[in-house]
């Protein structure tokens, strides 16, 4: 079983870091329904101020089913970070199995107009695996 709950990618000087958990007490596994909790702090690491446009997501159930879900911002926001700056935001992910990956990308521009994806590098969500600290 993967246990690899996290990930950390930086692609333009904006760093993501995803982490994610077991929401146990919204999940009904007898009814194949896993709820998993997700936190992702983005980070502006560069010299010039980025906005955060749209994100990606490619999600991978355990039977290796693929949903790709497209959406303006993020939990309604599109962040703008000036160097050094921090946005973090918690969201959620339902499964009918009881691990899979999520990975993907978040369109950002610059503040010179030029547009980029910053990588969200895969993690797994597992079931079984341990909670992190902030989550318990």
């Amino acid at each position: 079983m993967p246990q690899l709950l996290s990930s950390d990618t930086v692609t333009e000087d904006v760093r993501v870091f995803a982490e994610a958990w077991f929401l146990k007490e919204q999940s009904k596994p007898g009814e194949e329904s896993f709820v998993f909790a997700y936190r992702i702090v983005l980070t502006n690491e560069g010299s010039r101020r980025v906005k955060l446009l749209s994100r990606h997501w490619i999600i991978i159930n355990g039977d290796g089913d693929r949903e790709e879900v497209r959406g303006r911002g993020v939990v309604g926001k599109t962040p703008s970070l000036a160097p050094g700056d921090t946005f973090e935001y918690t969201s959620f992910c339902p499964l009918d199995t009881e691990w899979g990956t999520m990975e993907g990308t978040y369109q950002m521009q610059r503040e010179d107009g030029v547009s980029f994806d910053a990588v969200i590098g895969r993690f797994f969500l597992a079931a079984n695996a341990p909670q992190p600290a902030e989550a318990v």
